[in-house]
């Protein structure tokens, strides 16, 4: 059986990393071009000026577009090119890096996120959209970034909610990698679909992914409160230090290597419907792998200690919270047909998934979310 695991060379956290930049900048050369919106670079100017002066390195400030485009990478691949510059920093949020990760193309790559609400950072892949923001496709790489580079007094300083959303991104990981671990699905840390040559390029998850998953459930549950106290009040923590490696590397490294399954396939679905877009992917996917554990019928005492961190950091536990005040049927039947389509994780569970059965799914945990939320407030 073939096995597979994939992760950042390196991974470093801590108060004012940025002012160290330049270290590992030099590892590689003498100058970078940083790319990221011009308000996150702003919020980190400073810090910025100083490492460039304290290693002696030159970083070309790149106006990024604000859009993961085709059209922005070729532009940015130019201007490195005419920059003569030897390695690509990526600062901010998840558009500007996964324009980094594909000017990079897989290469000399330092990821420099100012929040912490994906577990994006430390993956080989990117997501690129039109101009008029629409999906366009997802790119691959040859490997993960370089460098990840967490700075966690800059994250700390960013509106909570960012850090929340990245909890619950964080929480589907340990039951995505679960389902895909029972069923022995395939895994992204292998060739992506449509990269298979023969029968050697898929691969099963390792005794390590499904170890990291794990921990990081653990982590969140027991960190998340604690962490969201410390954001709200813009201090570093252990507890924020130990949700920021959980939403970022151990979330990072255990979907990737411990596979998707039906809770980020079921967030795909809900693209269909209104109210879900004012919310971000990790408040989406709060909810959705909330009806990934009705659909695998799982313990009660599952289910209600992740209805009870959710509330208790303010996550969606209904589709109420997501702006759908209104359930269809119909409705949900759409967003359950295309969280099935053939190319879907959902087909990673351990048992047969059809439209039908993902549809009633949805609309049991809506009506039982609002229920215990509803109970909950009474006492």
């Amino acid at each position: 059986m073939r096995k597979a695991f994939i992760s950042p060379t390196k991974y470093v956290q801590g108060e004012n990393e940025l002012l160290n930049l330049g270290f590992y900048i030099k590892s590689f050369g003498e100058s970078a071009l940083v790319i990221g919106n011009p308000g996150d670079i702003e919020r980190v100017q400073d810090k910025l000026d100083k490492t460039a002066e304290r290693f002696g390195i030159t970083l070309h400030l790149a106006d990024f577009g604000g859009e993961a485009t085709r059209e922005e990478v070729n532009r940015l691949k130019k201007l490195a090119k005419e920059k003569g510059t030897d390695i690509i920093v990526g600062v901010g949020g998840g558009k500007a890096i996964d324009t980094s990760k594909t000017v990079a193309n897989g290469h000399n790559l330092i990821v420099c996120p100012t929040i912490a609400a994906t577990d994006a950072p430390t993956s080989h892949s990117a997501v690129l959209y039109t101009k008029d923001h629409h999906f366009d496709e997802y790119a691959y790489f040859i490997q993960s970034p370089s460098v990840v580079l967490m700075d966690t007094t800059v994250i700390a300083q960013a509106p909570a909610r960012f850090l929340i959303s990245g909890m619950g991104d964080a929480l589907a990981t340990y039951y995505e990698a679960r389902a895909t671990r029972r069923s022995n699905s395939n895994v992204n840390a292998g060739l992506p679909n449509g990269y298979h040559t023969g029968d050697t390029a898929p691969a099963k998850g390792t005794i390590a992914s499904i170890t990291l998953a794990r921990a990081c459930y653990e982590t969140v549950i027991e960190n998340g409160y604690n962490a969201k106290i410390a954001c709200d009040n813009n201090v570093v923590t252990p507890a924020l230090e130990n949700i920021i490696e959980a939403n970022t590397l151990l979330s990072g490294l255990g979907f990737e290597s411990g596979g998707l399954a039906a809770a980020h396939a079921i967030y795909n679905g809900l693209t269909v419907l209104d109210g879900p877009h004012n919310y971000f992917h990790g408040e989406q996917v709060a909810f959705t792998t909330f009806v990934q554990l009705i659909l695998e019928n799982a313990p009660n005492d599952e289910v209600e200690a992740l209805l009870d961190f959710n509330l208790s950091v303010g996550l969606p536990v209904s589709l109420a919270d997501l702006d759908v005040v209104e359930v269809k049927y119909e409705e949900i039947l759409k967003v359950a047909e295309k969280a099935c389509i053939p190319e879907e994780s959902i087909h990673a569970m351990p048992f047969e998934v059809t439209p039908e059965s993902v549809a009633q799914a949805i609309i049991a945990a809506d009506a039982i979310g609002r229920d215990y939320k509803k109970r909950k407030s009474v006492k």
